[in-house]
């Protein structure tokens, strides 16, 4: 028998599963504070529920294990990466980021952010991405994408410290995996367990416009931000395949549905490559594609991967870049390079075994 994992559940199946076998939503609750805030990691440790309740969880559920097969630690200081196994041998990377908190109490003097990943691999294949690279194996289940979640939170309450964001830039498309990722994310925030903040959750997506116009149709409380990479359909098809089924104006209609809709800001992904995407034509096709839009650019220079031979662009061309979009009324942010050396940034992540080496955790 099968058995069933209990990090896929929401509280209310879980007291749904529990009424089935004959207990109160006491008892749920009960499981429930274990998984979530005492952040138990085996059914043997619910010791403080009814014997027979116990010898029951143990039989039928699973608290679908993770396992750490190789860390590594950036020289940056600020960075950690974490090759994690599921019980199928299926792997994905999770990387673990800490910011100076601005305007910070006495006992909060660092933020940490967790890159999750919602896919093993990636169908949408973006050129200059090690995920898309190395093709799509299969969806993560919601309890598989919670339990990185609590696998950070426990890595992080061994320092004393707790997550504060999360950001679904890992490996995978969220939205091509819309079911099983909008279900972890209501997991997440369920003010009765881990209780994260849903404006602390960014969602970033190559644009798959009927997920967009359902997020807001769904009034998500979340951050959403799309990776355009391109300003025409050619120049975007040539680095997101996607794009080809896909065009701009399909895209940008279900962006600006959305942020109508939800009275919030998108966050566009722009990685910079050096002569390709950082021309002054491709600054001014962007400016004039989201003009009228609340949007901002995050630029990102392209951190290097192993199968694609392109460069990032020099500090000049991104001031440039950036100039031009200013122009446009249009602002834009450089985002901070975290753990390029261990091939943890943006576009890196992938989960062949030769990519890492044992540092420990």
């Amino acid at each position: 028998m099968t058995q069933q994992n209990l990090y896929s559940l929401t509280r209310a199946e879980l007291t749904e599963l529990l009424a089935s076998w004959g207990y109160s939503e006491f008892h749920a609750k009960q499981i429930w504070h274990g998984l979530y805030r005492n952040l138990l990691t085996d059914t043997a440790d619910f010791t403080h529920l009814r014997p027979d309740l116990q010898q029951r969880l143990t039989m039928e559920v699973t608290l679908g294990h993770i396992a750490v097969q190789n860390a590594q630690q950036s020289s940056d200081g600020y960075t950690r990466k974490f090759l994690l196994r599921y019980p199928d041998q299926k792997s994905v990377e999770t990387v673990i980021m800490r910011f100076h908190a601005r305007r910070a109490r006495p006992d909060e003097t660092n933020r940490y952010t967790a890159c999750i990943s919602s896919q093993v691999g990636c169908a949408m294949a973006c050129v200059f991405c090690a995920t898309g690279q190395m093709g799509f194996t299969r969806h993560l289940s919601a309890g598989d994408i919670v339990s990185q979640v609590l696998f950070v939170q426990r890595t992080l309450k061994e320092q004393n410290s707790q997550l504060r964001n999360i950001v679904l830039m890992g490996m995978g498309e969220p939205l091509h995996n819309y079911d099983n990722t909008m279900k972890a994310i209501d997991i997440l925030t369920d003010h009765q367990g881990l209780a994260l903040a849903p404006r602390h959750i960014t969602l970033s997506t190559v644009g798959i416009p009927r997920r967009i116009r359902q997020l807001a149709d769904e009034q998500r409380p979340i951050n959403l931000a799309v990776s355009l990479h391109g300003a025409t359909d050619a120049e975007r098809q040539a680095l997101v395949p996607p794009a080809k089924r896909w065009p701009l104006q399909e895209l940008l209609d279900a962006c600006r549905y959305y942020s109508d809709a939800r009275k919030r800001r998108i966050f566009f992904e722009w990685t910079l490559i050096a002569y390709e995407n950082d021309t002054a034509e491709q600054a001014h096709a962007l400016g004039k594609l989201l003009a009228g839009m609340s949007a901002h650019i995050n630029v990102i220079p392209l951190n290097p991967t192993t199968g694609y031979n392109g460069t990032p662009s020099d500090p000049q061309r991104v001031r440039a870049f950036q100039d031009i979009l200013h122009s446009y009324g249009i602002p834009s942010t450089v985002r901070q390079r975290r753990g390029i050396d261990i091939a943890a940034g943006c576009g890196q992540l992938a989960s062949a075994d030769q990519n890492l080496s044992h540092m420990g955790t």
